[in-house]
């Protein structure tokens, strides 16, 4: 049987992303990996198999009922990726449970509502420039905190209606919960504060509701004959504050660093050639914003791409890896080029658990990549492109900071 030979131990600080992922790539569109603590999973990296996986129903996302290894106790609260299994929200869950979860917060991620936030956008975008513009000339700052991450943060946090005095107890929660470096007593401690942080929030908007998507989760609690619980409101909040922020923030650092290593296709935007919406999709192919996603887990032995994957076994869906699958892309897979004419992509995933922030994602990007280098149009690396450090895990695909110069005269770096 095929799919038994020694896994690929994954580098828990992330250290190379691409080339991990062309390791596994090597052995197959799925192959057996090794993770932090020892436990067996499958990375799916080939594209047209994660979009089979993705779609299909035997790879489940609830681990409270299909991973015989937690349900024993084997996984106990040191494994460091256990704030993925324990959460309860729409991405750990399957059928009835997943839609009724998802249905809770899908209305407000339709095109159309989301475009009708675009100028609400473009006013964070407008003051985080001019805080940009404020600093002395010459000086180095950290891009990917003062803009790429500070936009998407205060665009979800003001959607849920997170007040400002609560925003950095609880985003603490979904930062931490991405790194893979962690130790058993970070992870636990971990799992608790974001709960109570979140779920303090939740307090006071039941004594205090406004015009935002935690009360309204709290009038559906209230109406639905369903009855969200508790603990699955808590998960959707801290769902929705990570995967929208942490995503969104590296699809618009990655892109930045993208025009700046590329000045002949920034060059191609720049004079109208080709779009920003060109760079933005391009920049989720080549440079996913999630690497490795967990979990799915088999609910019975599945044979697929000439391995054998035993009932109940984890899997995690390689995105940066899929993107760059010479199968569909050829040998240029791994190399940024906007004029390619097929951009094709999974970063947003495929199936019923697709994305649900997509189109927010997207117009976050959109809106604030042409106004920062209109902004800023000398802008330029402040270190050599290959000094940069990357983000510290395997899940996401980042850099830990993009320093920049904001005034500097193009092509003087990276």
């Amino acid at each position: 049987m095929k799919g038994l030979s020694e896994p690929i131990v994954i580098d828990a600080t992330g250290r190379d992303i691409h080339a991990e992922g062309a390791r596994i790539r090597a052995q197959g569109p799925i192959a057996q990996v090794e993770l932090p603590g020892g436990v067996r999973a499958w990375s799916v990296v080939g594209y047209e198999m994660v979009r089979k996986v993705l779609a299909d129903a035997r790879f489940a996302k609830d681990a409270r009922k299909h991973w015989p290894a937690f349900i024993n106790g084997e996984i106990g609260d040191d494994f460091p990726l256990i704030g993925w299994v324990m959460m309860e929200n729409m991405t750990t869950s399957d059928g009835e449970d997943h839609s009724r979860l998802r249905k809770l917060v899908a209305k407000t991620f339709t095109l159309r509502r989301v475009e009708a936030m675009r100028p609400q956008i473009e006013s964070i975008v407008t003051r985080l420039l001019d805080d940009l513009a404020a600093q002395p000339p010459g000086a180095v700052v950290d891009l990917k905190t003062t803009f790429a991450q500070a936009l998407p943060t205060q665009v979800i946090c003001d959607l849920f209606g997170i007040p400002e005095e609560y925003r950095a107890d609880v985003l603490r929660g979904g930062q931490v919960n991405v790194e893979t470096t962690i130790n058993h007593e970070v992870a636990v401690a971990n799992v608790e504060q974001w709960h109570q942080a979140i779920n303090d929030v939740i307090a006071l908007k039941r004594r205090e509701p406004g015009n935002d998507l935690i009360s309204a989760m709290i009038a559906a609690q209230e109406e639905d004959g369903s009855r969200l619980n508790d603990t699955e409101m808590a998960g959707t909040v801290h769902l929705m504050l990570g995967a929208g922020s942490e995503t969104t923030t590296n699809l618009i650092s990655n892109a930045v660093l993208a025009m700046l290593t590329n000045r002949d296709q920034y060059e191609l935007v720049r004079t109208g050639q080709l779009s920003w919406r060109d760079v933005i999709e391009e920049t989720l192919r080549v440079e996913s914003p999630i690497a490795q996603l967990p979990f799915r887990f088999t609910t019975e032995e599945i044979e697929i791409a000439g391995v054998t994957i035993p009932k109940g076994d984890p899997v995690l869906i390689g995105f940066a890896a899929s993107g760059r699958d010479p199968e569909l892309h050829g040998d240029t897979a791994a190399t940024f080029d906007i004029t390619r004419p097929d951009k094709e992509h999974l970063s947003f995933g495929h199936g019923i658990h697709f994305c649900i922030g997509a189109p927010l994602g997207r117009l976050e990007a959109a809106v604030a990549l042409p106004a920062l280098f209109e902004r800023f149009p000398d802008l330029a690396l402040a270190v050599p492109a290959d000094q940069l450090e990357p983000q510290g895990t395997f899940l996401l695909n980042g850099r830990a900071e993009l320093p920049v110069q904001l005034n500097a005269y193009a092509g003087v770096a990276g």
